[in-house]
């Protein structure tokens, strides 16, 4: 089966210095350029310009 993403409103921002974020899945590592994603439950995460752009659009 294939599915979808729900649509969900999420906040971030991009970091413009390297730094270390506690995740769920422990810490990460985020690099200057890098989106950090705040979840649905206020967990927040890093995520690579790329793979975000192709994730994610601005809500106008």
């Amino acid at each position: 089966m294939k599915y979808r993403k729900k649509p969900v409103v999420i906040e971030a921002y991009q970091t413009d210095k390297p730094m270390d974020i506690e995740t769920l899945e422990g810490t990460m590592h985020a690099s200057p350029g890098d989106y950090i994603i705040t979840g649905v439950n206020g967990e927040q995460y890093p995520c690579k310009p790329d793979i975000f752009e192709k994730t994610y659009e601005p809500i106008r």
